[in-house]
């Protein structure tokens, strides 16, 4: 009978053995553990902005920045925001450190040509035109709270060509968006652009009022002043399409 129970002992051990396992393997399939579609479902409409650590910016490179407000609140483009957006643009555009130097509005979000001494002055001058821009905009609109949907998404511009179509994508995006536009948009800073292959177009349109200041400043890194120009494929057509609407 020893012999026997020795011999029945680590048969007894397997068994309770894999037992375990399969308990443990049941257990990992049904609670934790990484595997496809785990985790909490997205509800928001459009993907957000990722909560990274940004990428480190030289005072060389200009940005693309993108701010898009909340949904369901009005359109951005009309007279009566446009006042407010400009007034926005005027004061909030060359703080020395940092500058808006083109924009283009669109119904719910605004592209922004931007230059700045580092990241830390891009998101603090960005920051704060966003405050200057919600108080006016909640003001006109006779509301309170949040404007803005998401932290802005920024790319960050390190070639001529790569500015250049930068430019083209933020000043002609209406077209892409489908919106009625002849020449030039004029809820833009085309009117400001001083790199129009042709200025002809200027003759149907009436000049803005600059008492109070321009809307943007003048830039100051080589590939927005220069290098787009003699490098990255010449002026800008007033016919010219984004690469995206292009690509569709």
């Amino acid at each position: 009978m020893k012999g026997s129970r020795e011999q029945y002992m680590p048969n007894q051990e397997m068994a309770r053995s894999r037992t375990r396992r399969q308990v443990e393997m049941e257990l990992e399939s049904k609670h934790g553990g990484k595997r496809p579609g785990a985790g909490r479902k997205r509800v928001a409409p459009r993907p957000r902005v990722p909560h990274r650590k940004r990428p480190l910016l030289a005072s060389r490179f200009p940005v693309h920045v993108t701010v898009r407000l909340l949904a369901g609140l009005p359109r951005l483009r009309g007279p009566g925001p446009a006042r407010v957006l400009k007034a926005a643009f005027v004061r909030g555009c060359d703080k020395g450190v940092f500058r808006i130097c083109q924009f283009s509005v669109q119904g719910n979000h605004v592209h922004l040509v931007c230059e700045a001494r580092d990241a830390v002055a891009l998101a603090r001058g960005i920051q704060g035109w966003k405050i200057c821009l919600a108080r006016r905009l909640n003001d006109y609109w006779d509301r309170s709270g949040t404007l803005f949907d998401d932290r802005y998404h920024g790319v960050i511009m390190r070639t001529p060509r790569q500015t250049r179509n930068c430019l083209v994508f933020v000043l002609h995006n209406a077209r892409r968006h489908g919106e009625a536009v002849r020449s030039v948009d004029i809820y833009s800073s085309a009117w400001y652009f001083d790199g129009w292959r042709t200025d002809r177009w200027r003759r149907g349109y009436d000049p803005p009022d600059s008492s109070d200041g321009p809307p943007v400043a003048p830039p100051a890194t080589w590939l927005l002043a220069t290098g787009w120009r003699s490098r990255g494929g010449g002026r800008i057509d007033t016919a010219e399409v984004p690469a995206a609407r292009r690509a569709t």
